[in-house]
């Protein structure tokens, strides 16, 4: 199944209260069991007024279903082509 970044822009996400960031997790994955099983949100980078996050779906369509029931907007939605890191270079 295809993997996505989605880049949120989310002013002032970075300076969520541990309150907040559990609220805003539940919210999502609340959505994500309305949306059934076929999408997974595997985690999020979380940055000064920015997510990324990364999630498996079928199609950009039902990650842009999430981000419309969430209230987070997903500002542009990317396919992963590839994952790369250091035994990458092991060949």
């Amino acid at each position: 199944m295809p993997k996505y970044v989605i880049e949120r822009e989310i002013p002032g996400i970075g300076n969520l209260s541990p309150q907040e960031v559990v609220g805003a997790a539940q919210k999502s994955c609340s959505v994500l069991g309305e949306l059934g099983t076929d999408i997974q949100w595997l985690h999020s980078y979380v940055v000064d007024n920015k997510t990324f996050c990364v999630y498996i779906a079928p199609s950009e369509e039902l990650i842009r279903q999430h981000a419309e029931k969430s209230g987070f907007p997903a500002s542009k939605i990317s396919q992963v082509k590839a994952i790369i890191d250091p035994t990458t270079a092991e060949g």
